[in-house]
């Protein structure tokens, strides 16, 4: 009932998309536009499975195969990123970055093993 006053009281312009209704947290590794297209191929895959299961399980699978590439693609992306935040500093004199960069990479890590 409440999830129901709460959207009501809501204007047209205020619903929000799948990816958009995360809890406070770490940046997300996709961009919400790319994560709800691939959220609903595998919604239209799940609701055509009864008619069509081999169809809907050859979508799953697309589906998957494209996550996993843009997963692979943000976090070579972003290990780049860190890498040259740090590797060209000098250890002695910018310790404050070093341990920023060290944060980064155990977030990711910790992320990616609770998956």
């Amino acid at each position: 009932m409440m999830y129901d006053q709460t959207r009501a009281q809501q204007s047209a312009g205020q619903t929000q998309g799948p990816a958009e209704r995360r809890t406070p947290g770490p940046e997300p590794l996709l961009p919400a536009a790319e994560r709800d297209k691939i959220l609903l191929r595998l919604r239209h895959a799940l609701n055509t499975f009864a008619d069509t299961p081999r169809e809907a399980l050859e979508e799953a699978e697309s589906a998957y195969d494209e996550a996993t590439a843009q997963l692979v693609n943000a976090l070579a992306e972003r290990g780049r990123s860190l890498r040259a935040d740090w590797q060209d500093r000098d250890p002695g004199t910018q310790s404050e970055e070093l341990r920023l960069a060290m944060r980064q990479y155990r977030e990711i890590i910790q992320r990616l093993l609770h998956i």
